[in-house]
């Protein structure tokens, strides 16, 4: 299946902007789920300067300076993207949870030395014992790690109410825990808090879902997380629409947490105050040439 993803955000002033600098990490990352045919930036106005590069995490970022007096930005990414079905992992299958933990901590194995970043606190993820006693109804002595984390997932899930006015990108993963409410961020959060909390590696993906379906975060940028299980690599969990991810996901990047992979962000000079708005669409289409 191959997805045509359309991401535009608008940023209105009410001040002139005198210049501004902006990150955009808006391309999808090609992984074996997935391969990036093609990706296009529209930005108004023309930026003096692009530059494009490679993060840490692995993920692409172009970095943008628009220099010329300016009362909205607009940025739109527009990609075609191959998604790829894989067999599915028999939960059973996996290690117990206890020993996933203990690999990770000797790191003998350049993933499990990889996988040892992802268990420790974050900017925006702080492990601490209250999420360690709510993974614990889950993650019970020696279940497989991924039948306790489709668990824990399911349980994120049912408990949290999802509610756009209960949260912002700054609210501490802490309240969300305690309101049980807030949006995919927040879940993914909690869920990565949860399993660090007990030692394991799990890391933030930022993407989109396909439009339509019923899915919770079809229509702005969504996230979910990805959990480590030597010998299977890092399994994917969306605890907002309670799923494992597959051809109706699209991932852009991965890092420790929000704060590693925000789809824009930036600085500008002047402006007053201002307003964003951000719309995602994925539609399936054919290949250009077809």
């Amino acid at each position: 299946m191959i997805l045509r993803t359309t991401h535009t955000t608008t940023y209105k002033y009410s001040d002139t902007v005198a210049i501004c600098h902006t990150e955009a990490r808006l391309a999808p990352r090609s992984t074996r789920e997935q391969t990036l045919l093609e990706h296009e930036l529209l930005i108004e106005p023309q930026p003096s300067s692009l530059v494009s590069y490679t993060d840490y995490f692995g993920n692409s970022v172009t970095t943008l300076t628009i220099d010329e007096p300016h009362e909205t930005l607009r940025i739109e990414a527009v990609s075609l993207v191959e998604c790829h079905g894989l067999e599915a992992i028999h939960p059973a299958l996996t290690p117990p949870w206890e020993q996933v933990a203990s690999a990770v901590r000797r790191y003998t194995t350049d993933q499990t030395f990889e996988a040892l970043q992802f268990t420790y606190e974050s900017p925006r993820v702080r492990p601490a014992p209250g999420f360690a006693d709510y993974a614990r109804v889950s993650f019970t002595a020696s279940r497989p790690l991924f039948e306790a984390a489709l668990d824990l997932c399911h349980r994120i899930y049912t408990d949290f109410k999802y509610d756009r006015e209960a949260t912002t990108v700054t609210t501490p993963v802490e309240e969300a825990l305690h309101s049980r409410r807030g949006v995919c961020q927040d879940f993914a959060h909690v869920m990565i808090a949860c399993m660090r909390s007990l030692g394991l590696p799990a890391r933030y993906v930022s993407g989109y879902l396909r439009t339509g379906g019923g899915s919770v975060g079809a229509h702005a940028s969504h996230a979910w997380l990805s959990v480590f299980c030597p010998g299977f690599g890092w399994l994917d969990l969306d605890p907002t629409n309670d799923v494992i991810p597959s051809t109706r996901h699209v991932r852009l990047g991965w890092g420790r947490d929000y704060s590693d992979v925000p789809p824009v962000n930036g600085i500008a000079l002047g402006g007053g105050t201002q307003t964003i708005t951000v719309d995602v669409e994925v539609k399936p289409t054919r290949p250009l040439d077809a």
